[in-house]
C-alpha cells in the first residue's frame, strides 16, 4: 500500500534535542553501544514501517541499523532506575522515519533483550516488538563484544556477533553520523494509531570504530534483505542518560477543500 508523504519537510537535522522535555514517562541510560549501518533502497524498507511515516533518506538514501548496546536502570517518571531488571544488553534492528508532521525518529523492527519481564512488558503493554534472548558484552582493552541468541518467541536462534576496536573521538560527526544518532524520537503504532514518543538526551559523544567481525541473522529475521557487504558506518558510545516524554499533541492537519467551478 503506497504510504502518504510528509505534509511538512523533515524537521533540521540536530545534534541537540529539537524540542523541550516534557511530561517524563520512562529514564535510562544507553552505555557502550556500537551503531553499525548499511545503505538500503527507500522502497525496500517503505512496507515494512508504520502507517502515516515514510522511510526518512539523505542524499536519496536511508539506512538499516543494528545497534548493541547495554541498558542501564529503567525507571518510571522521574524515580530511581530500577538496578537489576531495568539493566540488560540490548541489541535492536531499527529503520529511520518521518511522518508528515515533518517529525524525524526511528522504526524498531525488533529489540532482543535479556530480561524476560521487561520483554513481556514491552511486548503486551506497549505492542513494541521486544524478543527474549541469551546476550552478553564483554570488554578486553579497546575491544567490545556483543552477543545474542534468541529465546523467544522467535525465530529462535536468530543471533548476532558482534565485535568491534574502538578508535579515536569523532570531533566533528560528519551529516550522515548525525543523521544515523541523532535521532529524538520513536514511530510506532498503538491500538491502530499512529504513536510518537520522542526523547531527549546530551549530544553523543562518538567514537570511530573498527569493525572486527560481524556475524549475524537479525537483520533477515527482521523482515529485511541480507545486506550484500559490510556495514558503511560503524560508531561507538560511551553512552548518554534519556528521558522518554509523553507523546506530544500536534494540529491536525487539514486539507482545505477547493472551490467548484461557480462558486469563486
Amino acid at each position: 500500500m503506497p504510504q502518504t508523504p510528509p505534509a511538512v519537510l523533515p524537521e533540521p537535522i540536530s545534534a541537540d534535542p529539537p524540542h523541550r522535555e516534557d511530561l517524563t514517562l520512562l529514564t535510562q541510560s544507553w552505555l557502550d553501544l556500537a551503531f553499525l549501518h548499511w545503505a538500503v533502497d527507500p522502497a525496500d524498507v517503505a512496507p515494512l514501517l508504520p502507517a502515516g511515516t515514510v522511510p526518512d533518506t539523505h542524499d536519496g538514501v536511508t539506512y538499516v541499523g543494528l545497534v548493541a548496546f547495554r541498558m542501564h536502570r529503567v525507571g518510571w517518571l522521574r524515580l530511581p532506575g530500577i538496578p537489576y531488571l531495568g539493566t540488560f544488553p540490548e541489541t535492536n534492528v531499527r529503520l529511520y522515519s518521518v511522518d508528515a508532521h515533518g517529525r524525524r525518529g526511528v522504526v524498531f523492527r525488533s529489540l532482543d533483550a535479556s530480561r524476560l519481564i521487561p520483554v513481556t512488558v514491552g511486548r503486551w503493554a506497549f505492542r513494541i516488538p521486544y524478543v527474549w534472548s541469551r546476550m552478553s558484552i564483554r570488554t578486553e582493552g579497546s575491544t567490545v563484544t556483543y552477543t545474542s541468541s534468541r529465546r523467544w518467541p522467535g525465530p529462535r536462534g536468530a543471533r548476532s556477533a558482534i565485535s568491534l576496536e574502538v578508535g579515536e573521538p569523532v570531533e566533528e560527526p560528519t551529516a550522515l553520523e548525525h543523521f544515523l544518532t541523532a535521532r529524538w524520537g520513536m514511530h510506532s503504532s498503538f491500538r491502530g494509531r499512529p504513536l510518537y514518543l520522542p526523547n531527549t538526551h546530551p549530544r553523543w559523544p562518538l567514537h570511530r570504530a573498527r569493525l572486527l567481525g560481524c556475524d549475524e541473522t537479525l537483520l533477515t529475521a527482521a523482515g529485511l534483505a541480507q545486506p550484500p557487504g559490510p556495514p558503511v558506518s560503524v560508531l561507538y558510545s560511551p553512552g548518554v542518560p534519556v528521558r522518554f516524554s509523553a507523546p506530544p499533541r500536534v494540529p491536525r492537519v487539514v486539507s482545505v477543500p477547493r472551490p467548484r467551478d461557480g462558486n469563486r
